[in-house]
């Protein structure tokens, strides 16, 4: 399935941005107009729901390229792929990439944005083993949700994090390609009423 033409822009612009190698930082206007999106009318798509179908989608064996799609309808959502960087095999994000959240979080506390809640996504590549990657993939969303919650104060009932390991390549022909290592944030509809904590 293809990502919609909105999230290529986006997806380029961020490629754009910076230089090889280098930390990448999106401006907040393309983070708004990313996850703001069509979002009235989404797919039903939950956290659980997704950590079973990767874990489904892992009885595949072979490379990866030979793997089926993860059948989730994710591309449909308002989305944005963000580069958060973590120290190999940790869950830690390093400061470099708090500029990357803080953007984030002001795009969550805009008017605009401010009534949706958001799935962050954690990827792998294929370095390591799958059950090694999808535990750290979850870890990973854990501690960027847990971050955009606290540092960023983002209601925590407006986040749900979720790992995929490396079921969900970007680009499956090289799988540990560093495309591959990606956060993803997606808009899943209304938040509904939420009261003052």
């Amino acid at each position: 399935m293809r990502a919609p033409a909105s999230t290529l822009a986006l997806a380029a612009a961020l490629a754009a941005a910076a230089p090889a190698g280098a930390q990448q930082f999106t401006p907040n206007a393309e983070i708004v107009q990313g996850l703001q999106g069509a979002v009235d009318d989404v797919p039903n798509v939950s956290a659980q729901a997704l950590r079973g179908l990767a874990e489904a989608h892992m009885q595949y064996s072979g490379p990866p390229q030979g793997r089926p799609p993860l059948a989730i309808q994710l591309d449909q959502l308002a989305q944005i792929n963000v580069e958060i960087e973590f120290d190999l095999n940790s869950a830690m994000v390093k400061p470099s990439s708090y500029r990357t959240l803080g953007a984030i979080a002001d795009a969550m506390h805009n008017p605009e944005l401010l009534g949706y809640k958001f799935l962050v996504v954690g990827n792998t590549d294929t370095t390591g083993t799958r059950a090694g990657n999808m535990k750290l993939s979850q870890e990973r969303a854990d501690a960027v949700a847990g971050a955009l919650a606290t540092t960023f104060r983002v209601d925590p009932r407006r986040l749900q994090a979720v790992g995929l390991g490396e079921e969900n390549l970007q680009d499956a022909k090289n799988p540990t390609a560093a495309i591959n290592r990606r956060v993803q944030i997606f808009n899943v509809g209304r938040a509904g009423v939420l009261t003052p904590q």
